[in-house]
């Protein structure tokens, strides 16, 4: 397992800044997660986006590869073109279609391309997933928490806190960054921001794989169904 010290998340809107922390940390880089959290990007409804992280890392000097699986933002033909194709592509969808969480995500990921960060898309496999744990690399994640928890969905009050409610609410996305397999590969190791979670109730549990991966893919609701690979440009060394 790749030896992951994750936080607790300060609040309900700060999981994506904890969990790009824990990798930023596992990597040696110093920044508090303090600063972390003061200079991610935040939506206006709250929370962020994995492609904002991503953008972090980047002008962080890191190297940054997002598996995507968001059909909402990107046409599966598009991933034969060139990061400028594919930029003029967005910018052309930008001009038809509306939506402010489309405009902001896609947004967002013409700022990746224009940093440097790879976008891929590739079935999201056992194979996929060892390449990068059997070379140390974590996968941080943005996913379906309602799927994954197996909870009722969720509404904000007043102050901004979660509500659970299977009638009122609607389906959430969170982050977490995936470890590791376990011997038999059939579950991975998560470092969960949310320890207080009403499933598995603290910050590192397994996770059986086929409910993972379809908890990944259902994070399309939310804008992300994304896994991250975030990388220093010299590796690490021990």
């Amino acid at each position: 397992m790749i030896p992951i010290k994750i936080h607790t998340q300060p609040d309900d809107s700060t999981c994506g800044p904890t969990s790009l922390h824990a990798v930023y940390k596992y990597f040696k880089d110093p920044i508090p997660l303090s600063e972390v959290i003061k200079t991610v990007p935040y939506l206006d409804e709250g929370g962020t986006l994995e492609v904002l992280l991503a953008c972090h890392a980047l002008q962080r000097g890191y190297n940054a590869t997002i598996f995507t699986y968001n059909l909402n933002v990107f046409d599966p033909t598009w991933f034969d073109l060139s990061n400028e194709e594919i930029i003029a592509k967005l910018e052309q969808q930008l001009e038809i279609k509306t939506g402010k969480k489309l405009r902001r995500a896609s947004k967002a990921y013409i700022e990746f391309l224009k940093l440097g960060g790879t976008l891929r898309c590739e079935d999201l496999t056992v194979a996929l997933l060892r390449t990068f744990f059997d070379n140390g690399v974590p996968m941080l994640t943005g996913l379906s928490a309602t799927y994954l928890y197996r909870s009722a969905r969720e509404f904000a009050d007043e102050a901004g806190n979660s509500v659970y409610d299977d009638v009122q609410g609607y389906p959430m996305g969170h982050f977490v960054v995936l470890c590791g397999f376990t011997d038999d590969l059939q579950h991975v190791v998560v470092a969960d921001p949310y320890p207080e979670n009403p499933y598995f109730k603290n910050n590192y549990y397994e996770v059986g794989l086929s409910h993972l991966l379809s908890s990944i893919m259902l994070g399309m609701s939310t804008f992300d169904a994304n896994l991250l690979a975030i990388e220093p440009k010299i590796p690490l060394t021990e």
